[in-house]
């Protein structure tokens, strides 16, 4: 039987907890602006795609020299943007580079930010990337190769910023505040989403497309020093943290026992089904959302036939709902929890069941909608929205299922999800090359199939409470 957290009340929304969920929100906010400004520059960048208008400004470089070099670019603007001439395969490989590099950190990440403090350990990614965010314009103008390095960097940093949040929100979310607190951290990254793609494309137009690395890079450098400066381990060490925030906070987590830190129990990990639920929810739920963040410039261009700054601001009105979506499901959760009117584990399941099927239904519906421009919109919108509940499901299960390890799992967890957005990006650029029209039904169906599968298994077999292996003072050894 599940135990009950307690309700007792703490400081509300001017506590130090929240200014950290904030500051997290803002964090969020900048590593997902970095990793998704390619997705919107890449249409000035790239020749194949740029767009008429922008052509008669330009002065010409010699064909010859961009046969020889691909990677080079063959024209300039009038801003003194390069163009490149990169064939969908060799963007497609630049798009997942990303996701390679945060895929070999978000396990030992997790476990780093557990054992030195996942401040220094999201600090130094934030900072990481930030920096070679920067740096990406030259990286593109010397050559597609230094480009895939730097991305590939890059996913290593954010993998190591991503990780470390949970460590920290096992300290300091008190059991009836998790859902609130990590939707408002998490809002960040659908609010980032928004901005650049809704700024992305005002900003190459006016200034040129290397601005958006130089800004949104500027803007990391900035947040890293609010983080370092304000974010501490654990709420008993924050300086300013008031004593009965403190209590609160400690005595709320009392009923979650902590241990002397020994190896990492993988064999009895390996052999829990709840856990596998998670993992699979990940999968589906970042399947359908790799899609939406990397291709979604990209279909409104095709399928609406919009202009790069109208594709930008189509394309950041879903991470709207999203962010809004974020939030408002971790208010209810976390509503429902409070007042007894639900049980943890029905809480969980009930916000992963919605953030799965509405964006399925909603996903299924976008082929046969085509030719409606406002319906088409819609459904793009309730896509991300929809999907964002599941922050209030499966997202955060790992802190009801294993407190301990939750930072180590949940870069376990992402990396389940980067897997599945690299073979879903692989297989949208797969099917829309072989044809347009039948080929955007065919990943939508399959997005559709994938989220279903994630669902049933989560349904049958995921858990909300502490599992044995998570409480043993004897570990299971590899």
């Amino acid at each position: 039987m599940e135990e009950k957290p307690s309700t007792r009340k703490g400081p509300g929304f001017c506590s130090l907890r929240f200014g950290l969920a904030l500051i997290m929100h803002f964090s969020n906010f900048t590593l997902v602006t970095q990793r998704v400004s390619l997705s919107i520059a890449v249409i000035a960048m790239v020749n194949g795609t740029r767009q008429p208008a922008l052509s008669n400004g330009s002065a010409g470089e010699p064909a010859a020299d961009t046969l020889e070099n691909p990677g080079r670019p063959i024209q300039r603007f009038n801003t003194g943007t390069s163009v490149y001439e990169w064939t969908p395969e060799t963007q497609g490989i630049i798009f997942s580079s990303i996701s390679y590099g945060i895929i070999l950190t978000l396990i030992p990440s997790g476990y780093l930010a557990d054992i030195f403090g996942a401040k220094q350990i999201l600090g130094a990614g934030l900072l990481t990337s930030s920096l070679l965010t920067l740096c990406t314009p030259l990286a593109a103008d010397l050559g597609v190769t230094l480009l895939v390095v730097i991305r590939t960097l890059q996913g290593v940093a954010q993998g190591m910023a991503w990780t470390g949040q949970f460590t920290i929100w096992a300290k300091w979310a008190p059991p009836l505040e998790r859902s609130k607190l990590t939707g408002i951290a998490g809002s960040g990254a659908a609010f980032g989403s928004f901005i650049i793609l809704c700024m992305g494309g005002l900003i190459s137009q006016a200034l040129g497309w290397p601005f958006i690395f130089y800004i949104f890079g500027g803007i990391g450098c900035v947040c890293c020093l609010l983080w370092f400066t304000m974010i501490y381990d654990d709420p008993r060490h924050h300086p300013c943290i008031s004593v009965r925030e403190k209590e609160h906070i400690v005595s709320s987590l009392a009923q979650q026992p902590t241990f002397p830190r020994r190896s990492v129990p993988i064999k009895a990990m390996a052999r829990c089904l709840p856990l596998w639920a998670i993992f699979t929810g990940f999968f589906s739920h970042f399947w359908l959302c790799t899609i939406i963040i990397t291709y979604l410039p990209t279909y409104v261009n095709s399928v609406l036939r919009v202009s790069i700054r109208d594709s930008g601001l189509l394309s950041s009105l879903p991470f709207v709902a999203a962010s809004s979506c974020t939030i408002l499901g971790g208010q209810l959760a976390d509503f429902l929890l409070s007042r007894n009117l639900l049980r943890l584990i029905t809480i969980r399941k009930l916000f992963s069941s919605l953030g799965l099927l509405l964006p399925s239904l909603c996903a299924v519906a976008l082929p046969f909608v085509a030719s409606s421009y406002v319906t088409t919109v819609i459904l793009l919108i309730l896509i991300p929205g929809t999907s964002n509940l599941c922050d209030s499901g499966f997202i955060i299960n790992t802190l009801d299922v294993a407190p301990r390890y939750a930072s180590f799992l949940m870069g376990l967890s992402r990396g389940f999800g980067l897997m599945a957005g690299i073979i879903s990006s692989t297989a949208t650029g797969f099917l829309i090359s072989q044809d347009s029209v039948s080929g955007w039904r065919n990943v939508f169906f399959l997005s559709a199939a994938v989220n279903m599968f994630g669902l049933v298994f989560y349904l049958t077999f995921g858990q909300a409470e502490i599992q044995d292996w998570a409480k043993e003072r004897t570990l299971t050894r590899l």
